[in-house]
């Protein structure tokens, strides 16, 4: 018997590789683990059933079309009130990961998990964030936070912003990368795309924090806004430049590396600010 969970059996490549398609490692081998880990706690699951309905129709699928494919054969098969069916998906889940940084493709067994609560969970809000909290340390849930955000904006960014103080690095790097307002392989939020300012809480909480996980995150979400609102970030950068004398060194290193990382495309554009900003934070313009 073997004692591993089946997401520490998923095999996937360390990195992306060329010629490789993602989509790929959601093969039928996947499926079985997946059906797998959920017939070990939930009570019915039929895994032979879900296998049969997973994989009509998986091939040739991108990506996230084959998620997306999994996550409604996963649910087809789980109670249909999510209040009913989080739990379940919680108890299903493996370990916790335990790192920050290299830990390849082999997250992306919980791509399914993720599409399942953006698909079904937002009209369980309560039961959906909790869904949320749990697969991003794991994996990340930046793309299923995303619609708890369209729907119900101002109590989901109230909830991220007591995740800011969360213990996890992994929570609280979700509270900035699943609010950039051009996440890469997301939808946009147009809300946040408009008012910078919506994130900003987020953005100041964790601007100092410990991981540079999480500050590579805060550093990517001012690009982002960086080209909508331009101002708005070389201004936000100078008042954070202007107050890092109360900084250890050790944080001030890590407060001029954020901003010099934040504005690095306009600055390589050619954009004057950003390289005044660059060279003040110590780096080249």
């Amino acid at each position: 018997m073997n004692d591993k969970h089946p997401a520490e059996r998923f095999t996937a490549p360390a990195n992306m590789e060329a010629g490789v398609p993602l989509q790929d490692m959601f093969d039928r081998r996947a499926v079985a683990l997946l059906g797998e880990s959920f017939a070990a706690v939930a009570p019915g699951f039929d895994a032979r059933a879900f296998a049969r309905r997973a994989n009509a129709g998986l091939d040739g699928l991108p990506l996230m079309a084959r998620a997306d494919h999994l996550a409604d054969a996963l649910f087809a098969h789980l109670p249909q009130d999510f209040d009913d069916a989080a739990p379940l998906l919680i108890a299903a889940m493996g370990p916790e990961l335990q790192t920050t940084e290299r830990n390849g493709l082999r997250v992306f067994f919980y791509l399914p998990h993720v599409r399942l609560i953006a698909r079904h969970g937002v009209s369980r809000w309560d039961a959906g964030m909790r869904a949320n909290h749990e697969v991003t340390r794991r994996f990340s849930a930046e793309f299923s936070i995303r619609p708890f955000l369209v729907a119900e904006q101002q109590k989901t960014l109230a909830r991220l912003r007591q995740w800011t103080r969360d213990p996890n690095p992994h929570v609280r790097r979700l509270c900035s990368e699943g609010t950039r307002p051009r996440l890469p392989w997301a939808s946009r939020l147009p809300a946040l795309q408009a008012d910078p300012t919506l994130a900003l809480p987020i953005l100041q909480a964790l601007r100092d924090d410990d991981e540079l996980y999480v500050r590579r995150s805060v550093a990517n979400h001012l690009g982002d806004i960086a080209k909508d609102h331009p101002r708005f970030v070389f201004e936000l950068c100078d008042r954070w430049l202007a107050d890092i004398g109360k900084l250890s060194a050790p944080r001030q290193a890590a407060r001029h590396w954020l901003i010099r990382h934040a504005v690095r495309h306009p600055a390589r554009n050619g954009v004057k600010a950003a390289a005044v900003l660059r060279k003040a934070a110590g780096g080249a313009g």
